[in-house]
């Protein structure tokens, strides 16, 4: 078998990391890569997984939203795209009540 180099960037700790867990189950990062990339070519497709850590931004926005829904700074429902844009477009249209 020809093996060829590939190199590619990636966040340090996840690389770290990564290293870690092949070595604790005796396997190389490289083996892991092959193996990834065979699946890959096998099923012609990949999934990504949602188990990432969230980032400051988004933790901060997710509770931003939450205190809205706290104090009823909701949406109303619309029948039409003209009354929401409306809507949107009314200055202080975070007071509105549901």
């Amino acid at each position: 078998m020809n093996s060829v180099q590939v190199n590619f960037k990636m966040n340090s700790k996840v690389k770290r990391d990564a290293q870690r867990v092949a070595s604790e189950i005796g396997i190389s990062l490289s083996d892991v890569w092959n193996s990834c990339v065979r699946e890959f070519i096998r099923r012609r497709s990949i999934t990504f997984s949602a188990s990432e850590e969230p980032s400051n931004f988004l933790i901060k926005a997710i509770a931003e939203s939450e205190e809205d829904i706290r104090k009823g700074r909701l949406s109303p429902a619309f029948d039409n795209a003209e009354d929401a844009i409306k809507w949107l477009n009314e200055p202080d249209k975070k007071s509105k009540k549901k």
